[in-house]
């Protein structure tokens, strides 16, 4: 089942600054643009109309604010290391 998993929900590596809310974020971030990602093709496909496409899609952006916001991303400034 693992990797069907993988298959279906594909994870990539993270390149950023390494931080716990900052991984904890990317991994919300890649959930997200699968999600959209299927949705979008259900839709195309007919299977979900638009309507239920953007409010699945809409539901799916609060989840992802909220998050962001939860975990203090974007609230200190950039850190630039010499």
């Amino acid at each position: 089942m693992a990797n069907f998993n993988d298959f279906v929900s594909p994870r990539s590596r993270y390149y950023g600054e390494v931080q716990p809310e900052n991984l904890v974020f990317n991994a919300n971030l890649q959930e997200f643009a699968n999600r959209v990602s299927l949705i979008s093709g259900l839709e195309t496909n007919g299977k979900l109309t638009p309507e239920e496409s953007y409010s699945e899609i809409k539901m799916l952006w609060k989840n992802l604010k909220r998050s962001k916001k939860q975990l203090g991303i974007g609230n200190h400034p950039f850190r630039h290391e010499n």
